[in-house]
């Protein structure tokens, strides 16, 4: 797949996009009155989370502490309990109070805006940096999940075998206009209709573009 290509690709999901449902960290993003520590939360509870539960989870913590202030002050007891079931919920209740703490003492309680100062974040990788700074903030970076990495392979735009790899090799390929919503997109598209296993080719409005790199089964 070529730079014009994938451009014509993405104009087609930009179209499509709506007929699906976004994201649970975008969901919770969009009605955020501090976004970026919304965003920052979300996302730290989106790891190995189905959408739905995430989503729930994040509004019941979001609802008991809103701010890093409230959410540094909550028993980490009442933190697992508001996330639960999230996976590994013990260790994100951890992780969340260790960052308020760090946003407070060490960013005057908000959420920085760099991928260096993120990453220093416990719990925070470079996933979750980036979302945090794209969905966040409005800069520009390039969140990588599982759903962009398989994408960007399958549809032969880079050819990578981490999602790490892969984020540096769409820092060099992909145009710069279209980071910020690269992830949105292929996450929704990837939820949707372009599935790990047996993906929905027959319905697919990219299908023309695709190389199907790895697909071993469709409908």
């Amino acid at each position: 797949m070529t730079t014009e290509t994938i451009e014509k690709a993405l104009r087609v999901l930009r179209r499509e996009i709506h007929k699906w449902k976004v994201p649970a960290v975008a969901v919770v993003a969009d009605q955020a009155s501090d976004r970026p520590f919304e965003t920052l939360v979300s996302t730290i509870l989106s790891l190995r989370t189905k959408d739905a539960v995430t989503e729930q989870a994040s509004r019941r913590l979001l609802f008991h502490a809103p701010t890093p202030e409230a959410l540094a002050a909550l028993p980490l007891r009442t933190i697992e309990r508001l996330i639960y079931p999230v996976g590994f919920y013990r260790t994100k209740a951890r992780n969340l109070k260790a960052t308020s703490r760090i946003l407070l003492r060490d960013h005057g309680g908000k959420v920085p805006r760099t991928i260096e100062a993120l990453l220093a974040l416990p719990g925070v990788g470079r996933k979750t940096a980036n979302l945090v700074v794209t969905v966040g903030f409005g800069d520009y970076g390039i969140c990588v999940d599982t759903h962009v990495h398989r994408i960007s392979n399958r549809w032969g735009y880079v050819r990578t075998q981490t999602p790490q790899k892969t984020e540096f090799a769409l820092r060099a390929k992909l145009p710069r206009k279209r980071w910020k919503t690269y992830n949105d997109l292929l996450v929704t598209f990837g939820q949707n209709l372009c599935l790990p296993v047996s993906p929905w080719c027959t319905r697919c409005p990219v299908a023309g573009f695709c190389e199907r790199r790895g697909v071993l089964r469709h409908r």
